[in-house]
């Protein structure tokens, strides 16, 4: 699916031939579809309000979009053909492994490229100045989950965890930062267990949390009912840091099985002014709540708005702008900065959550833990 929506609510000033941004977003299977929608429809209403404000210095703002699925491959051919329509910049991706191949390709081709969603510390494997990202990065939100689990006493924790880069960095975080704390971590293979076999390991252990490092709805969902299903785990927490229960999709498909499991998000405890707007309007757009994800969208065209507003579209200035940049987002100020252990500018640090579904009222969050 490749789509390159019309420029939506063009302002009145607006003339001329318009400024386009490049954006990739997972929108079908195997991609993690409802991430996209919401990371679509942030980018969307952005680009929507700066052409009701005037655009790009009287030109409009236009959204080249090209789905990902969730395919590294997809995402860095994607990126050489936006790089050839000539859009000024790249945005988006939801997925860490196809962000990583986006920036490394955009890179190479001299494409700035800010990244949305994408936590991955190593999101280049060199220090680059071209690629900025507005996520934060694995360790940073991983340790906060992780000092949540020592607060609320869990020392034995085992992690049902898929082969990737992604889940083996997470797995790594919480094992460093846990060890020194008294706390430990027992991988589960998923590759060769069953539910039921992780039910088994489970009991064996003695764990007293799950996280699931694992890909959704499958075979996520299916663990979560054996382990709620369980008698012998009735005490166990099951928690999901990478933010699975965060969709509407999870509590469709579990119900109140999915409540009370803890995950990272990262939103403010209140939203000002700007970020209650455009919530509402992501909530109109979107039929829904909106995640953070949508919120993401909607800052990552907010930042290369304010950049093209003040160097143009020029690639190489807009790279080169990242530093500079002091932009009012609908989570608190963004600026960019070096960050040690990262090898791209980084928002050092958008506001950290952990949250879970309460349940008593599924629809509901509770915030559980700040950081």
């Amino acid at each position: 699916m490749n789509t390159s929506p019309s420029v939506p609510g063009a302002g009145r000033r607006t003339d001329g031939s318009s400024v386009r941004i490049g954006a990739l977003v997972p929108l079908t299977r195997p991609g993690w579809v409802e991430a996209g929608r919401h990371l679509l429809a942030g980018l969307e209403l952005a680009v929507r309000d700066v052409n009701d404000a005037g655009g790009i210095t009287g030109r409009p703002l236009e959204l080249v979009v090209r789905d990902t699925a969730a395919d590294p491959r997809r995402a860095a051919a994607a990126v050489d053909e936006l790089a050839g329509l000539g859009v000024a910049a790249l945005a988006g991706e939801y997925h860490s492994v196809v962000a990583r191949a986006a920036a490394a390709r955009a890179d190479a081709l001299g494409l700035p490229f800010l990244c949305s969603s994408a936590v991955l510390d190593a999101l280049t494997e060199q220090p680059t100045g071209r690629v900025a990202r507005l996520a934060p990065a694995q360790s940073h939100g991983w340790r906060i989950y992780a000092d949540f689990l020592l607060g609320a006493g869990h020392r034995r924790i085992a992690v049902a965890a898929e082969p990737s880069v992604y889940w083996a960095a997470g797995a790594r975080i919480l094992r460093d930062h846990l060890a020194p704390r008294g706390g430990g971590v027992t991988e589960l293979d998923m590759r060769s267990l069953d539910p039921g076999a992780v039910c088994d390991e489970l009991a064996d252990k003695r764990a007293t949390a799950l996280l699931l490092l694992v890909g959704h709805p499958e075979p996520a969902v299916s663990v979560v009912k054996a382990v709620r299903r369980d008698r012998r785990l009735a005490g166990i927490m099951i928690g999901a840091p990478a933010g699975q229960p965060e969709f509407a999709e999870w509590a469709a498909l579990l119900g109140g099985d999915g409540t009370a499991v803890p995950f990272l998000r990262y939103l403010p405890e209140r939203l000002g002014p700007l970020g209650a707007r455009v919530g509402a309007a992501l909530r109109e757009r979107l039929a829904e709540a909106p995640s953070f994800v949508a919120y993401e969208g909607y800052d990552t065209v907010a930042v290369l708005a304010e950049v093209l507003r003040s160097h143009g579209p020029d690639r190489a200035r807009i790279a080169g702008s990242w530093p500079q940049v002091a932009v009012e987002g609908t989570r608190g100020p963004i600026r960019f900065s070096r960050t040690p252990g990262i090898g791209v500018w980084q928002w050092a640090w958008p506001p950290v959550q952990v949250v879970d579904r309460d349940p008593a009222e599924p629809a509901r969050f509770r915030v559980l833990h700040t950081g």
